[in-house]
């Protein structure tokens, strides 16, 4: 298998610019990062060319595993392979007092639909997972060269079958936790927002994407399930007509999730398809809802119990509950706040805050790794507007600026930097 690392002039470049690294300030390793960021550019695009080439869907990332455990021994690093699954684990230890922080990749691809015979046959990257890898793996080169500055532990996370929400649980329950004890982890994924923007807030990104079923007593059946049903509809608060359904008002300067007068919060939306399931004595009415807020879950029962007390069906009602759709992501306030604070420090003008949260049920079972470490989810902009390139996930051009994995390496690499020392 081809190796993409570096070459003789390369390696001769950083052993002269290491010779400067002890008595370093932050403002000058952060400089040397910028540096050596752009000197591999050339070697991540051949690693993401590579991974885009050969794309493997969930359960199936045998060969990009391969590569991955190929890239981080050639780094030096310890490297475990095939952790609940195909994922591999990567570790940089200094033997210096520090935190230990986690980065963590997604590496699969998503099975794509062929117009010839409407199976899924083939696989695409069109989720971004070769970028976010091979940013990994950038950050992991860019922390092994500064490995003399660096302080305590960093963990590289590759985590299989993310587009199916399995790959973090079988990590986990195949001991990850036991081979790694990081105090925070990280990830990133890339957005449909400008190259050179990298965005996150405190808890949820976004929206919660629940099941609600209603139980309700089977006596006047037509007439209780019609008045569920609307009761229901009722809950949400987005116009037909509104802006909101249009994906290209997330980036709108007045409106969009940079503003805090978003149309993107405190929103409720309800699907359109109900399923009614009757059994002997009661019958269940389900249906799908986003829920920017996560308080607004305990608000929608009360609005449901209080219309149903003030109408002739007050007795019809058994219960109201939730079922998750979506491995929510949400992160840590304290630490949320200080990795912005931190890459603000080093990249001015160039994070944001959003506000309000993302529609459509998107998620990322990263989430899964955020209820046992506290962490944050940053969202990585991709797109080129004046060049026609839009890095929106999950769409057929989905397509990305390659500036955006050295905005990525270099970001993160000097926030792991300063973590690893707070």
């Amino acid at each position: 298998m081809k190796s993409y690392f570096l070459s003789k002039k390369h390696f001769i470049f950083f052993v002269f610019i290491s010779a400067f690294s002890f008595g370093q300030n932050s403002d000058q390793i952060h400089q040397k990062i910028g540096y050596q960021t752009e000197s591999i550019f050339n070697n991540l695009i051949e690693i993401r060319n590579d991974l885009n080439s050969h794309p493997e869907i969930s359960g199936n990332e045998k060969r990009t595993s391969e590569v991955i455990e190929l890239q981080l021994k050639n780094l030096g690093l310890e490297v475990y392979t095939n952790i609940g699954g195909y994922g591999v684990i990567g570790i940089l230890k200094t033997n210096r007092k520090g935190k230990k922080i986690a980065w963590r990749a997604d590496i699969d691809a998503l099975p794509h639909l062929s117009e010839k015979n409407l199976n899924y046959s083939d696989a695409k990257h069109l989720c971004g997972h070769d970028v976010n890898t091979t940013i990994a793996l950038g950050i992991a080169n860019i922390l092994a060269q500064n490995k003399d500055n660096l302080s305590g532990t960093v963990y590289f996370v590759f985590q299989p079958s993310e587009e199916t929400l399995k790959g973090a649980k079988a990590m986990i329950k195949d001991n990850l936790l036991s081979l790694i004890n990081p105090d925070e982890i990280y990830a990133l994924h890339i957005a449909p927002m400008p190259e050179g923007i990298v965005a996150t807030k405190p808890e949820n990104i976004f929206a919660d994407y629940k099941k609600i079923n209603i139980t309700i007593k089977n006596s006047a059946l037509d007439e209780v399930v019609d008045f569920t049903k609307n009761q229901i509809l009722k809950l949400q608060n987005i116009s037909k007509d509104s802006k909101f359904w249009d994906n290209k008002s997330l980036l709108e300067p007045n409106i969009g999730l940079g503003n805090p007068n978003t149309i993107f919060k405190n929103y409720i939306t309800v699907d359109s398809n109900f399923k009614v399931s009757k059994g002997e004595k009661e019958t269940k009415i389900t249906n799908s809802i986003s829920v920017s807020n996560l308080k607004l879950i305990d608000s929608i029962k009360k609005k449901i119990k209080d219309s149903f007390k003030e109408s002739k069906y007050a007795n019809q009602l058994i219960d109201i509950s939730f079922e998750n759709k979506v491995e929510l992501v949400i992160n840590d306030n304290k630490l949320t706040s200080k990795a912005i604070k931190t890459i603000s420090n080093i990249y001015p003008n160039n994070i944001i805050t959003l506000h309000g949260e993302i529609p459509d049920g998107r998620s990322d079972d990263f989430s899964v790794f955020q209820q046992k470490i506290p962490g944050v989810y940053f969202l990585l902009g991709a797109s080129n507007f004046e060049k026609g390139i839009i890095s929106m996930p999950h769409s057929p051009s989905f397509s990305i600026d390659e500036n955006s994995i050295k905005t990525g390496v270099k970001y993160f690499s000097s926030l792991i930097y300063e973590r690893t020392k707070a």
